[in-house]
């Protein structure tokens, strides 16, 4: 009976060249931290999205007590700013100045939620790549061996040239979540963005309504 190669990961990645074992390895290093980033992300955005929904009720009702976080930072950012009006200021200048004191603040607490971002993207488009030069060095590597071996049967090429597109297919396993990730955790970042923009207008109109509107309240 014929003999069949032995074609499982396990094999493919402990035969292959010392080369192809180190493009896999850093391959799955980097599939390893894309993931952790992930699910950090995932945690931070569905805590911000809590903060925002806090800071929507706390417009709402009219108080900042139960403000946390996000919402906490551009509500005590605009408190800030109208305490401080000088003299001769128009109301259109005053509300101007809080909104731009708000999303200032809001800019800086989404810049603590980006790091990371920048990393899957990077995996997302070098990771083929890197994989593609394993499996270019396995390929070379194997017809060094079927040269030696002056045999060029199925049993012989198989092992070689599998070891060497696994390379490959760990590339683009690291790749795609990585891509995928990067675009949803994107665009959610930003529609996030939208929407406390939005309530940034609200809350700097709803300032100039009374000379001290209750969303500014102090919580205790």
């Amino acid at each position: 009976m014929p003999v069949h190669p032995d074609l499982s990961l396990w094999t493919l990645f402990w035969d292959a060249s010392p080369v192809v074992k180190a493009v896999i390895a850093l391959l799955i290093l980097l599939s390893v931290m894309c993931w952790s980033i992930i699910i950090e992300k995932a945690i931070r955005l569905a805590g911000l999205r809590k903060q925002i929904k806090q800071l929507h009720q706390a417009t709402a009702t009219g108080t900042a007590a139960g403000a946390t976080g996000i919402g906490k930072v551009i509500l005590e950012a605009a408190h800030a700013e109208a305490a401080d009006r000088l003299g001769d200021e128009t109301r259109t200048e005053l509300r101007d100045r809080i909104e731009r004191a708000m999303r200032i603040a809001l800019a800086t607490e989404l810049r603590k939620v980006e790091p990371g971002l920048p990393f899957l993207a990077t995996v997302g488009s070098a990771a083929p790549f890197i994989g593609l030069f394993g499996t270019v060095w396995g390929i070379m590597h194997s017809f060094a061996n079927i040269a030696s071996a002056q045999n060029v049967s199925l049993a012989v090429v198989a092992p070689g040239i599998a070891e060497a597109l696994f390379a490959t297919a760990i590339g683009l396993a690291a790749a795609i979540p990585a891509v995928i990730a990067y675009n949803k955790l994107a665009i959610d970042l930003g529609r996030l963005g939208q929407e406390i923009n939005t309530l940034i207008v609200g809350i700097a109109k709803g300032l100039l309504r009374a000379e001290a509107h209750p969303v500014l309240r102090r919580t205790a």
